[in-house]
């Protein structure tokens, strides 16, 4: 991997760090800060606001130190495969764990020849290692220089093609108008016959063989032994996509073997129709050739998930399963979080984290992704269908199943059964039809749910194996396919239960889902949404899974509702940190980084110290924003126009003078702030509420003279279409001027605009927050962890753990909502917080840095109103 020709900076630890420009002081602190971290193989919170060129620094500074630790890496087994004699001192100090071998009679009582014998038999297997992976290495350099030049000849051909059909269309133009055109025919015959030199070239059989992997030797197989690597991981599909453009226009962007990862839905969607034609028994898309080719491929170029779906499409090869089989000889391996931090996908995928490095970006949520990916809900209308679903296969194949299997299937219809019962139901009874006598919500620890439930003799560990091993659910999946989905199944008597089992399947044979032939395993293709729709048991196996954690980690809640079909059970995974803690011990090293990641003393007291790491480990390193102090005006307002103190409290937020006070502050600023302002209130309800009341008032009339009013949609899928109205009447009213300034957006805070949405330039002239958004203190969940981290975290001097959570989570939200505006070095922004209670020390400090040192606190609307009237004007002059 080479860092090309590009701008150097200078860095502790590296003489210099490749870049594509010339980087802010800034990116080189940062590169530098982790560049660092890696060689000291630390845990390390990173931030860097949004617009700094996170995303460029994370890549040139981490892609440094891996060429660096590979170059080492080759010089050191350059030495230890040193000549006989030049290089023994290295060899005993490497294959004895680095440590002098002590006097064998003395420690161990072995003789010296004993000691001897078993100290060169480690030399040896040193050696033998370390040469099994030189040739590995050279045999994969090899193999994709050659793919390479593969993929030259192509393009080359592909060339002579268009130039071939240019050729013939001009000839074609030609004989149309004169009468003889007789003269071309040379020059073509000579282009055409290039052609198939070159053509003959790329398609010869040594080549295919190369290019399909398919060479002679024996130990050429899909299964690589895995070298020293970087995770890089992130929220979504599509912010993985921008980082893997971002390595494409760096320095590594030629020689870089990356991988992108991604679910099997998004990798499969444009295959899916082509593989749904064919059988079902074997998928065209997976073998063992196309396996080897899309893998070499993958690893030839830098290409992202959406590039890997069209090679897959070309190449006939499946994109989730070929990018899996690059993963052991990829240097950068770019997927989903989710991916990474389930366990049991992490180890489906094929990912070893052993002494590797792992990059977590946009990790401000991280704890509570955590929380999520490990907590499992089911309701009551899945568990009677799973049963019912179970049940009838059982009783279909139950002469064929083993007796083993049997037992276990029957295991798990007992704990889908008592499952209901806890709900207050009847497993055989429509889960609909089916009245909750006594609803409400009812936590317990996992053992006493255990308990009282009767399962507390099943041994859950042996039960999830079987499920992962016999695969279980997909098999449900493709009963039901061919079956359709059965009704609950009454248990009277065995006649009646017979005929009930006949019903439905005449039923299946009238709807026409009756195939020929025996029964099938489900399409590889189908994604994990599909599954879970058609295979409630899926959903209820991560139940099982989840309840096989540590009594004190987790509770279970029972939400009774209405019907039985309404009601779940729901486990809560309170201590997220036994599941970090097995990535954070196998890896090399940890980057936990992020635009947003105040306050930080959630991943070091939730996180990292419940994880096991110690506190010498932990490195943090924040840095500035690029732009002057001068283009942000940050200001807490503690009351408005007509002196009303601002305080959004649940019992004061809803009084009129307060809607009216919001009102009148919108008003005011919409005089004097140009283009696009972004209002954050703290739910949709509550925006609706104030929405209403301004409708009323008519102060949403007054509000419209001077910008247009748009308002966040709950559906995901209306985003992009407001936003898009939103833009497109900003810049009318830049470009027509006249009274309407531009646009008001009403947002709601962890809302669908409140993170990943880039509020530039004239988007976000002003952002304001109105109120403290803190979580809802009520809910069930937030309050048993609440009381979890009261009694085991220390108590802080001024405040309980669970204070400081509540807030923690409140500034978390805050933080992420006022990020969206000022996005690079040239943009401004001024951003508005409306509650005295933002001015408190304990709170003040949970801002960014860069807006901490920045921010004014005005207790009267006047002064404030003349700043940010100073301000924009100075800004547009």
């Amino acid at each position: 991997m080479d860092g090309g020709t590009a701008e150097a900076v200078s860095g502790p630890g590296r003489a210099s760090f490749p870049f594509p420009y010339t980087p802010y002081r800034i990116q080189e602190q940062f590169m530098a800060a982790l560049y660092a971290a890696l060689e000291a193989g630390r845990i390390g919170i990173f931030e860097s606001p949004t617009g700094t060129g996170k995303s460029l620094s994370l890549i040139c500074g981490a892609l440094s130190w891996l060429q660096d630790f590979e170059k080492k890496k080759q010089e050191e087994e350059a030495r230890l495969l040193a000549p006989e004699g030049s290089g023994q001192e290295e060899k005993q100090t490497l294959a004895s764990g680095g440590l002098a071998c002590p006097n064998s009679r003395d420690a161990s009582g072995e003789p010296d020849w004993v000691t001897a014998f078993v100290q060169k038999k480690e030399e040896q297997d040193l050696v033998h290692r370390l040469k099994e992976e030189q040739i590995r290495r050279k045999k994969r350099e090899e193999r994709l220089e050659k793919i390479r030049h593969n993929v030259q000849l192509k393009y080359a051909a592909k060339r002579k093609r268009s130039e071939e059909d240019e050729t013939k269309r001009l000839l074609q133009l030609s004989k149309e108008i004169l009468s003889e055109g007789a003269g071309a025919a040379v020059p073509e015959q000579l282009d055409h016959n290039e052609e198939e030199l070159i053509l003959a070239e790329y398609e010869s059989d040594e080549e295919k063989k190369v290019a399909s992997g398919l060479e002679e030797d024996d130990d050429d197989d899909l299964e690589e032994e895995h070298v020293t690597k970087i995770y890089y991981c992130s929220r979504t599909h599509s912010q993985l996509s921008q980082f893997v453009h971002e390595v494409q226009k760096s320095p590594f962007g030629k020689d870089t073997r990356l991988v992108s990862l991604g679910s099997r839905q998004k990798s499969d969607a444009e295959v899916e129709g082509k593989k749904r034609r064919v059988s079902r028994t074997v998928c065209p898309f997976y073998s063992y050739e196309q396996m080897q080719f899309l893998r070499d491929e993958v690893l030839v170029e830098v290409k992202d998930i959406e590039q890997l779906v069209t090679l897959g499409k070309e190449t006939k090869a499946c994109p989730y399963y070929g990018s899996r089989y690059a993963i052991p000889a990829a240097q950068l391996v770019v997927l989903p979080y989710q991916m990474l931090l389930h366990e049991a996908t992490r180890s489906a995928a094929g990912i070893i984290l052993k002494d590797q490095v792992v990059i977590i970006d946009e990790a401000h949520n991280l704890i509570d992704t955590i929380t999520c990916i490990y907590s499992a809900e089911v309701s009551g209308s899945q568990l009677c269908c799973a049963h019912s679903q179970l049940l009838q296969y059982m009783e279909r194949y139950r002469k064929r199943l083993k007796a083993k299997n049997l037992m276990y299937i029957k295991q798990i219809l007992y704990l889908l059964e008592r499952f209901v019962v806890m709900l207050g139901g009847n497993v055989n009874q429509n889960p609909s039809c089916q009245v909750v006598s006594q609803t409400g919500t009812e936590l317990k620890s996992i053992n006493d749910f255990l308990f009282q439930s009767q399962i507390d003799n099943i041994n859950l560990f042996k039960v999830q194996r079987y499920c992962e091993k016999s695969l279980i659910s997909r098999k449900l999946f493709g009963f039901v396919e061919r079956y359709g989905n059965p009704a609950p199944v009454v248990k009277t008597n065995k006649e009646n239960q017979k005929l009930a089992g006949l019903q439905n399947f005449l039923m299946t044979l009238q709807q026409g889902s009756y195939k020929e032939g025996p029964l099938q395993s489900p399409p590889v293709e189908a994604d994990s949404d599909q599954l879970r729709a058609a295979s409630p048991l899926m959903h209820i196996e991560g139940f099982l899974s989840a309840l096989t954690n540590a009594n004190e980690d987790g509770r279970v809640i029972l939400n009774r509702q209405g019907t039985i079909g309404q009601s779940s059970l729901k486990f809560l995974l309170l201590n997220p940190a036994v599941h970090f803690a097995k990535v954070v011990k196998e890896c090399r090293a940890v980057i936990i980084a992020g635009g947003t990641m105040q306050p930080v003393a959630d991943f070091r007291e939730q996180l990292l110290s419940y994880a096991g790491v110690d506190p010498a480990r932990i490195v943090e390193f924040s840095c500035g924003h690029v732009i002057p102090p001068e283009n942000i005006l940050p200001i807490i307002l503690c009351s408005g126009p007509s002196n009303q103190q601002l305080e959004f409290t649940y019992q004061t937020r809803d009084l009129p003078q307060m809607m009216d006070e919001t009102g009148r502050i919108l008003c005011n600023l919409c005089n004097v702030v140009p283009g696009g302002v972004v209002c954050f209130f703290p739910s949709y309800d509550y925006e609706k509420q104030v929405y209403a009341h301004w409708e009323k008032t008519g102060l949403l009339t007054r509000l419209a003279t001077k910008k247009k009013i748009f308002q966040e949609p709950k559906k995901a899928n209306q985003v992009e279409q407001v936003l898009a109205e939103y833009a497109k009447c900003i810049k009318r009213c830049s470009q027509a001027g006249g009274q309407m300034t531009g646009a008001l957006l009403l947002s709601v805070v962890g809302g669908k605009m409140s993170e990943g949405i880039n509020f530039s330039d004239d988007l976000g002239r002003c952002v304001i927050m109105v109120g403290m958004p803190y979580p809802n203190i009520k809910s069930p969940e937030l309050q048993e962890k609440m009381t979890w981290l009261d009694k085991t975290m220390p108590r802080s001097a001024s405040q309980a753990p669970s204070r400081v959570l509540i807030e923690n989570l409140c500034m978390k939200a805050v933080n992420q909502s006022i990020g969206r505006a000022i996005r690079h070095q040239k943009d401004y922004a001024s951003i508005l917080l409306l509650d005295h209670r933002y001015a408190r020390p304990a709170i003040l400090n949970k801002l960014p840095q860069w807006i901490r040192e920045r921010i004014q606190v005005k207790p009267a609307f006047g002064s404030a109103f003349a700043e940010l009237r100073k301000f924009h004007r100075g800004k547009s002059d």
